[in-house]
Parts: C-alpha cells; sequence; structure tokens
C-alpha cells in the first residue's frame, strides 16, 4: 500500500512538474517581446467583418480570425484578460516602419514584396479566390467560366494580390478599374460603375449576403488555378522577436489539429460555391 501511494504522489509531482514547465516554457518565449510587459497586443481592422470576426467585436473571441488570435495567445502563455485589442489600416500595416500592435490578423496575403518590409507568422489560412458580382449581371449571363469572366467589368483595391491574379488569370478585355480599397470596390458596384471583383471567399460570401442587397458569388477558384494561392499569414514588424512564438504557436495548432477546427467552425459554409472552369 506504501509503495502504491508513493508512486501515486510521484505521478502526481511528475505531472505538475511537467504542467509547471509547459506554462513557464510558453511564458518565456514572449517575455520582454511585447509592447506592453505581459500583455498582447493584437490589431485587426476597423470594420471588421464575418466570417472572420463577428458583430465588429473581436474581444468576444467569435470568429475565424478572433478564434485563432486567441488561441494563439493562450499557447503563448496570455489569458484572454492580458491580451488587447487595437486597431490599424490594411495600408498603414503593410508599410515599414513602427507598429500599434504586438501581431495583426485582416487576411494578409504573404508576399515576397511585402516580406521586404514586414514579418509573417507561417500560414494560419489558404484562401480560395471567388467572383462576387450581382444578380443582374448573372442574369444576363455571366458564368463561373473564364471565358465569360473576360467580358465583365472588373473592379479591385490597388492594395491587394487580386490585382495580378486578375491580369494573369482572368486576363479581362477591358482593363480593371482600381480602388482604394475593399469598401470602395463594393460601392463601384453597388454604383454599377463595375460587374465584378475578386475577394477571399468567407469575404465574397459576406459581401453578397450581408453588403450587397443582390450579391452573389459567382464561382471560385481552385488553389491550382493559381501560381500562388493566398496564404495568410499574422503580421508583424520586420525583425520582431515575437515572430519565433507566434510560429510555433500556429504550428502546434497545425499538428494537434486545433486550427483545422477553428476552420471548420466559422468557414464551413464557403465549400458550396461551383469551382470556376
Amino acid at each position: 500500500m506504501l509503495l502504491k501511494s508513493s508512486l501515486s504522489i510521484a505521478t502526481v509531482c511528475v505531472g505538475l512538474l511537467l504542467s509547471t514547465s509547459s506554462a513557464f516554457a510558453a511564458d518565456s518565449c514572449a517575455t520582454g517581446k511585447t509592447l506592453k510587459d505581459g500583455v498582447l497586443t493584437i490589431a485587426t481592422g476597423n470594420p471588421s467583418y464575418f466570417p472572420w470576426v463577428l458583430d465588429n467585436d473581436p474581444k468576444a473571441g467569435k470568429g475565424f480570425e478572433a478564434a485563432v488570435a486567441y488561441e494563439v495567445a493562450t499557447r503563448m502563455g496570455f489569458d484572454k484578460d492580458n491580451v488587447e485589442w487595437t486597431t490599424a489600416s490594411f495600408d498603414a500595416s503593410i508599410q515599414p516602419g513602427e507598429k500599434n500592435f504586438d501581431f495583426n490578423l485582416q487576411q494578409f496575403s504573404i508576399t515576397e514584396d511585402r516580406e521586404k518590409v514586414v514579418d509573417f507568422s507561417v500560414p494560419y489560412y489558404s484562401a480560395a479566390m471567388a467572383v462576387l458580382t450581382r444578380k443582374p449581371i448573372q442574369e444576363k449571363g455571366a458564368k463561373p467560366e473564364l471565358e465569360s469572366l473576360k467580358g465583365l467589368l472588373w473592379g479591385a483595391s490597388s492594395a491587394t494580390t487580386g490585382v495580378p491574379m486578375l491580369n494573369k488569370l482572368i486576363k479581362p478585355d477591358d482593363k480593371p478599374l482600381l480602388y482604394n480599397d475593399n469598401n470602395d470596390v463594393v460601392a463601384a458596384m453597388k454604383a454599377n460603375q463595375i460587374d465584378a471583383a475578386l475577394f477571399d471567399l468567407p469575404t465574397a460570401m459576406y459581401l453578397g449576403a450581408v453588403v450587397l442587397d443582390d450579391g452573389v458569388v459567382l464561382g471560385q477558384f481552385p488553389a491550382d488555378r493559381s501560381e500562388n494561392p493566398d496564404q495568410f499569414g499574422l503580421l508583424m514588424t520586420e525583425g520582431n522577436p515575437l515572430k519565433n512564438c507566434v510560429d510555433e504557436a500556429l504550428e502546434a495548432m497545425k499538428e494537434d489539429g486545433t486550427l483545422a477546427s477553428i476552420e471548420a467552425e466559422w468557414l464551413q459554409q464557403t465549400t458550396s460555391v461551383p469551382l470556376i472552369k
């Protein structure tokens, strides 16, 4: 009986030691590397949209990117009370210089040009690109086929990776109209200035269902139709020492299936959109 008790106590002690060591490792990785000591500052856009963030409230942890952010924070040793949210514009975030955040996630595509001035984590999402249009355009004969798409009048945000994909893959008959951001692109669609635009699939579905009264997600491009399918990464200042901690957290989330579970919970509805031929 004494032997069993001793073994049980030893087992508990080892378990506590391992648990304490894991917590210490998570905490120590980020120690001295955040903007505020003991606090992780995370940025997103304003407004931030479903399904990335619900109700423009990332603090609630609802929506794909909000859930990813909190899971990364937890694995780095920060509980919810030690996470602060801020906002930063897309264009300002991809420019060189100091930031008001430790990391930022608002569907930043990882590109070689951007990596020259900022750092990205390993990818947390591979995004299919989708065509957003309106019912009147579809009723006039627009189809999820490349030949049909060439004849549409396109718009795009000049800051996104949709522009090179549009020019190289779709090759529209008329030169696309460029706008400052995605909000301006949607406004142009509402004003009948353009017929269609490219967005990542979840964003296209949100805009088509909520922002446009008559929006239609015409189709999506499979990954093999693009030379470099969009991959989203957490954005940080160039040379940020926190990058290794963030990468370790994301890799662990991939390995144990947590990242896939979060994606299934918030993005599973995107699978019903037809592929573009």
